[in-house]
């Protein structure tokens, strides 16, 4: 097991390195859900040291995308955005203190949902830069 998470923590090392801003969110998003979805397991294995752990990792990736919000830039989107990743946090945190099962799925929805989006910008930016060529 501590070859496997050695290799996992260099190739999560070399991605942050190699990534763009674009990216970067990307494995915000991605990391986010994946400790909500290890936090499920951890609840309804009753491991409640692990599932506090992996609920409160995923708040601080969740605060770690808030900073990347640029107001000057994304005006009404960025402040609705601050909003619901507020959301998430006190909705995390609840779930945590209750052992909630159905509020982690809510945020991993709302992050599914916005993750999609993100990955779609991504996507249609790619396709303009092709056609630009």
């Amino acid at each position: 097991m501590n070859g496997l998470q050695a290799y996992q923590r260099v190739n999560t090392q070399t991605s942050i390195t190699d990534a763009d801003p674009h990216k970067l969110i990307q494995l915000l998003y991605s990391g986010a859900l994946e400790r909500i979805n290890m936090a499920k397991a951890r609840m309804q294995a009753k491991d409640y040291a692990g599932k506090g752990k992996l609920i409160t990792k995923a708040i601080e990736i969740v605060g770690g995308l808030r900073s990347f919000l640029d107001f000057d830039k994304g005006g009404e989107l960025a402040a609705q955005l601050e909003s619901l990743y507020e959301y998430m946090e006190q909705t995390l945190f609840e779930a945590n203190a209750k052992n909630d099962v159905a509020k982690l799925d809510e945020v991993a929805d709302l992050l599914r949902s916005i993750k999609s989006g993100w990955d779609g910008i991504r996507e249609e930016a790619s396709s303009l830069q092709q056609q630009a060529v």
